[in-house]
């Protein structure tokens, strides 16, 4: 068949572009044509860009590690010529693959970057070493991806907790004033009297009865590099929390230390810049810490945000979980809270925390508001995870 056929032609260049070029540019077609040919001038530069960074020779790739303005260009030339889901993929494999963290240290190179949740994620791992010049830049680029995030989850968050915590505190005995006349209406439609052209409502729905904090929420995050990007989602949800007055939320974040958040939480880019990714793991420490900070045991919900792997005490952590669970304090145990599910954690420690009275699971960032309204409820939390199709330990 001609390569002249629309259909074949452009399989080839398809062929051509994952294959890569060297003695692939060489084989000719069946119209006799050199596979190099098939590529016109953008798509020599698309296949430029992928050698640069997926070609097996060293010394290309030896190229655009020492020079920075050839990885600016690099930059520039992915965004140009493919969509911003793959350039995110390119980026992100190109600091794995490549090592160019340099990438992430030069305002010129930042600013030219697609930024994700797993770019601010690399952000935070360089903070302590990122230059003054860069930090303004890196605060920007932050609150791009902070400002995404929370128009995409505010909503869905506060309408979850605030109907929750409704539900959760309606007065079946209301005095007059106390009545919701929408919900009892709406509870008594089947009363309504054609002779009367009423309805005479046999049960009342009254509002709850208002106290400054119905519920005290503490998220606690292991800061360990393998939770990244749990650490960036923890803390936007931290902060939509913190903006709810009907829960007290404090957000604790640990390595073999622990840091208390709380104060921060206005603005969940400070949040962001306050934590220092990678280190050890003390979970007992900080469960300890979030155990003196626990005033009304039955009214406040304990987000565990980890992959378990303990580095500290660990049958003191055990005995830590048993006693605030005993209390009544509710624990929720997420081996990750991020769009990639738990690759690696402590299947042990999960099975324990299970066999305590708390299933360990992974969790979307799109769940997390609905994890949070059966917590609030006192739901099942294994029933809730199960209707999700998501699987427990």
């Amino acid at each position: 068949m001609s390569l002249t056929h629309d259909g074949n032609t452009e399989r080839l260049r398809r062929w051509r572009l994952i294959l890569g070029g060297g003695e692939a540019d060489g084989i000719c077609g069946a119209g006799g044509e050199a596979m190099s040919t098939l590529l016109g001038a953008s798509e020599l530069s698309m296949d430029k860009a992928l050698a640069a960074l997926y070609d097996g020779n060293q010394e290309r790739r030896g190229g655009l590690e020492k020079s920075a303005p050839n990885v600016a260009r690099w930059l520039g030339d992915i965004r140009e010529y493919f969509p911003s889901a793959v350039v995110r993929v390119m980026q992100q494999d190109a600091l794995e693959r490549l090592n160019l963290h340099q990438m992430l240290l030069e305002p010129e190179m930042l600013a030219a970057v697609e930024a994700d949740v797993h770019l601010v994620a690399n952000l935070m791992s360089l903070n302590r070493v990122i230059p003054g010049r860069t930090k303004e830049t890196a605060r920007l680029v932050v609150r791009k991806v902070v400002d995404e995030l929370l128009r995409r989850l505010q909503s869905p968050m506060q309408q979850a907790v605030m109907g929750s915590l409704n539900r959760s505190q309606r007065n079946p005995r209301p005095r007059h004033n106390e009545i919701d006349w929408h919900r009892t209406i709406r509870a008594n439609l089947r009363h309504y009297q054609p002779d009367y052209q009423t309805i005479i409502p046999e049960r009342l729905i009254g509002y709850g009865r208002k106290r400054s904090a119905l519920k005290d929420i503490i998220l606690c995050v292991d800061q360990s590099g393998s939770m990244a990007a749990s650490v960036v989602y923890a803390s936007i949800f931290a902060a939509v929390l913190a903006s709810i007055p009907a829960v007290s939320t404090r957000l604790v974040m640990f390595d073999t230390a622990v840091v208390d958040l709380t104060e921060l939480l206005q603005d969940p880019v400070d949040v962001l810049f306050g934590t220092q990714l990678g280190g050890g793991t003390d979970i007992h420490r900080a469960l300890a810490y979030c155990q003196e900070q626990v005033r009304q045991p039955q009214e406040t919900i304990l987000i565990l945000i980890s992959d378990l792997y303990e580095g500290g005490n660990r049958d003191a952590m055990l005995k830590r979980v048993g006693a605030l669970i005993a209390s009544g304090v509710q624990i929720v145990t997420l081996l990750a809270l991020n769009d990639d599910g738990a690759p690696s954690f402590d299947h042990h420690n999960a099975a324990t925390f299970a066999g305590l009275g708390s299933p360990a699971f992974a969790c979307t960032p799109d769940q997390f508001p609905s994890l949070m309204a059966a917590a609030i409820n006192r739901s099942d939390i294994g029933l809730w995870a199960a209707q999700q199709d998501i699987v427990t330990i």
